[in-house]
């Protein structure tokens, strides 16, 4: 049997109880086809890179098996007909099962984090002003242009030149 990881996008809209029942659903198809569900990870409501269908959100869940070489395409045949998947990935891999990753954060929105930003640096900047000598510009004074004579030319050595 053959390890595979299978990560599927599935339409955030659908309620709490039919997301666990499609999740459930493609779990029991791995064991009906003789395949075991070593973990199903699920990461939860993501933002999407683009819109599919629409949808700018994704709730993303993560499934490890073992199983046939045939049941990759079975599951992706069952996603591909299901109306709720958005997207989904079969990856065939080689080793270990790898360790259980920590779910990313949520997605927060820039205008929320930008006042407490903008305050941080005007407390920050005023007291660095106050402290900072002031200090007399001094005035520009203009560089004269090398005489003519005292350009020389790289390119040819002297004893070429003449």
């Amino acid at each position: 049997m053959n390890q595979y990881e299978v990560m599927y996008v599935i339409d955030p809209t659908l309620e709490d109880s039919a997301r666990t029942e499609l999740i459930n659903r493609f779990s029991d198809l791995v064991k009906k086809n003789g395949g075991e569900v070593d973990r199903v990870d699920e990461w939860g409501k993501r933002r999407l890179a683009y819109a599919i269908q629409y949808k700018t959100e994704g709730y993303y869940v993560l499934m490890y098996i073992k199983a046939p070489a045939d049941l990759p395409r079975e599951i992706e045949r069952n996603m591909k007909i299901s109306d709720s998947v958005l997207r989904y990935l079969t990856v065939k891999y080689e080793g270990e099962l790898p360790a259980k990753r920590e779910p990313l954060k949520p997605y927060a929105p820039r205008e929320a984090a930008a006042p407490a930003e903008a305050a941080a640096p005007a407390e920050e900047a005023a007291p660095a002003e106050a402290a900072a000598p002031v200090e007399e510009a001094a005035p520009a004074v203009e560089a004269e242009p090398a005489p003519a004579a005292e350009i020389v030319d790289d390119e040819k050595p002297e004893s070429e030149a003449e």
